[in-house]
């Protein structure tokens, strides 16, 4: 683990005074959209125009019919099985799911309504099996591009030029299956900054109040539990990381609402966990850098940190600094991650369904 920045805050500015803070009006764009909070929809419409190029009609389009989108994604992910090779959500928000034969794309017509099927050359299992035949190396990241049937191998500068030739050939090797692109910088697991729950001398951002048992938790970054045992608003009861990047703090403030600080004096509700697909819209709610919106560019990322790699993370284009560790990403009223890292001009977090399996805690 790297040293951690230390900051000076006040003992009670943390991220657990978002816990008072009640959902309220704010700027909408366009008609008012289920699940989501006033500025929740305007930061989230107004991302999706600047990266897309589309109107806020097309974009509060796109919000609106999400939700029906990845339920139908999920549905029919999971009655196809392997027979399917993925799937994402495409650039006007319709469900795409991808198969190896014209005997699977029938069956995937067959299985859900509304889904549009593409056949690819690459197999999940083909896939994995690249993944695996590559070698780890620090500062740099492995995705999975539903969009492209590949597996993506990002090189930050800051890796090692040696280990980095070995990657490159292993790649070279795989042919087609894989794509490397190279980046500024490095991979980090950004612990630092913001002001948020506080202890030992670093910071952090909350994550998603939980409960079991009756006992309110935290859910948040393992790099940030297990670096820090007693915080500002509980002690850290759990942490796993690298590998996973998820923790638990016991929350003993007496306040664990669910919903999540934007950081403007209202709050978005969140009411259901759910796993992130490529080509949704999302949030990030973190102490330093507020509130930011983007669109998820990859999932099943492997991310290759100093401090080690972690693994199945959800990559995004939305921004993230030192001190977001922790933060909520989420898509309306659907949690989705927990803030891990940033690099190469991406944000990298941890799926909240599995941290929240993994614990047997409840949202609240």
């Amino acid at each position: 683990m790297r040293k951690l920045m230390r900051a000076t805050v006040a003992a009670g500015a943390c991220a657990l005074a978002f816990g008072a803070v009640a959902p309220v009006a704010g700027a909408t764009s366009g008609p008012e959209i289920e699940g989501y909070s006033a500025d929740v929809q305007s930061e989230a419409v107004s991302a999706l125009g600047a990266e897309r190029g589309i109107t806020d009609t097309a974009a509060s389009r796109i919000l609106d019919t999400q939700d029906d989108s990845v339920r139908a994604l999920d549905a029919a992910l999971a009655k196809l099985g392997d027979r399917a090779a993925g799937g994402y959500l495409d650039a006007s928000g319709a469900p795409v799911v991808n198969v190896v034969s014209e005997v699977a794309a029938s069956q995937a017509r067959t299985a859900q309504a509304g889904v549009v099927t593409r056949v690819v050359e690459h197999s999940t299992a083909d896939l994995e099996a690249a993944r695996d035949a590559l070698p780890s190396v620090a500062d740099t990241s492995v995705a999975t591009d539903p969009t492209s049937n590949q597996l993506v191998v990002t090189v930050g500068s800051d890796a090692p030029a040696a280990e980095v030739a070995d990657l490159k050939a292993a790649a070279d090797r795989l042919g087609d299956a894989v794509r490397v692109e190279q980046v500024a910088g490095g991979f980090d697991a950004a612990i630092y900054g913001g002001e948020a729950i506080t202890g030992g001398g670093s910071r952090c951002s909350a994550g998603f109040n939980a409960n079991s048992g009756g006992q309110n938790y935290i859910v948040d970054a393992g790099h940030c539990t297990g670096a820090v045992s007693q915080w500002n608003v509980g002690p850290s009861v759990g942490a796993s990381f690298p590998g996973n990047d998820y923790g638990l703090i016991r929350n003993d403030t007496g306040s664990a609402p669910g919903a999540v600080s934007l950081y403007n004096g209202s709050a978005q509700a969140i009411n259901s966990a759910a796993n992130a697909y490529v080509g949704q819209s999302i949030c990030k709610s973190g102490s330093t850098t507020g509130l930011t919106c983007g669109t998820v560019q990859a999932t099943n990322v492997t991310v290759n940190y100093p401090q080690g790699a972690v693994y199945q993370l959800v990559q995004t284009s939305a921004s993230v600094n030192s001190g977001d560790s922790g933060g909520a990403l989420f898509a309306g009223s659907t949690g989705l991650g927990i803030t891990s890292g940033m690099g190469g001009g991406s944000s990298f977090f941890q799926p909240l369904t599995e941290a929240l399996s993994a614990y047997g805690v409840t949202l609240n």
